[in-house]
């Protein structure tokens, strides 16, 4: 295909890359000069402006910052949108807002441009591999228009739904993540204000459900299968939470995300969910969410 890449960045370079060495026409584009300059000497056309790159491409795709860039690349001076004309294809893989997202794509189809939001998963390693994960919003001949050069960067694609599901399950990926980033460290302090020895904590850590992540081991059997018969109740983790933060008291380490949990788990009992799975949290936040159960979510209330 002939296509503009915009964005060559630490994931969009070796991106950019696979999709040369898959033998479609790429055209290059980076507000940073040196970014362009790495792309001198391979098989592809370094533009000088976002037009440039986009003009009589089939397909534009942007690996940008954020939302504002992606806005500025399309609609800017010199921006692609001027020389895309109907039915080009423009793929967001850039993590930005999701309501900026449906926005654009909204506002490109009244140009007759049709969008995917499709940002990828995995590492700056992966990247260069060509095994990504593609996490795709938008029509389904949308999808599979852009397999081809899905299948250059990524090993797994997962279509999600509509315009707009691509890009808020990378967000609620992404806040998971960081959330366990600070649980983490909450957690590896509190050991280090006992005098633990920290190589030794990590290697309970890791054979330990704590360790290995809910979403990994008791979800999937326990509230995502429909079953909430108490492994551990709701009761029993209030009571450790609360000894928990007991000791982090002791000792003077922060631990802000179990003072939360704390007033979660204490709903358990007002909700009559107190001898429940620990997994129920999910159906406790579903009710303060107003969120009416499915197949994915398990059981009903």
């Amino acid at each position: 295909m002939r296509l503009a890449f915009f964005g060559l960045g630490t994931m969009g370079r070796p991106m950019a890359l696979n999709l040369i060495g898959k033998g479609h026409d790429v055209a290059v584009y980076d507000n940073e000069a040196a970014a362009t300059a790495r792309f001198e000497k391979e098989r592809c056309r370094v533009a000088t402006t976002p037009q440039e790159a986009a003009r009589g491409c089939e397909v534009v795709i942007g690996m940008l910052p954020g939302s504002r860039e992606v806005r500025e690349t399309l609609f800017g001076a010199s921006g692609a949108a001027s020389v895309m004309p109907a039915g080009t294809l423009f793929i967001d893989m850039s993590t930005g807002s999701a309501s900026d997202s449906i926005e654009l794509s909204r506002e490109l189809a009244t140009r007759g441009i049709r969008m995917l939001d499709a940002p990828v998963g995995r590492t700056p390693e992966d990247a260069a591999r060509g095994t990504l994960m593609i996490i795709v919003g938008g029509r389904e001949e949308d999808v599979a228009f852009a397999r081809p050069l899905f299948e250059a960067m990524a090993d797994t694609i997962h279509h999600m739904g509509p315009a707009g599901s691509g890009i808020r399950t990378k967000l609620v990926n992404n806040y998971m993540s960081m959330v366990n980033m600070l649980l983490v460290a909450e957690a590896l302090t509190l050991a280090a204000k006992c005098g633990l020895d920290r190589g030794r904590v990590v290697q309970v850590l890791s054979g330990t459900t704590a360790g290995r992540g809910q979403l990994n081991v008791n979800y999937p059997k326990k509230v995502l299968a429909g079953d909430i018969t108490p492994d551990f109740p709701l009761r029993m983790g209030l009571k450790d939470i609360r000894l928990a933060l007991e000791l982090g008291a002791e000792v003077g380490a922060p631990l802000s995300l179990g003072s939360t949990a704390r007033e979660y788990f204490a709903l358990a009992r007002p909700w009559g969910r107190e001898d429940q799975d620990c997994t129920a949290m999910l159906l406790l936040l579903e009710d303060i969410a107003r969120v009416t159960p499915n197949s994915g979510a398990g059981v009903k209330p």
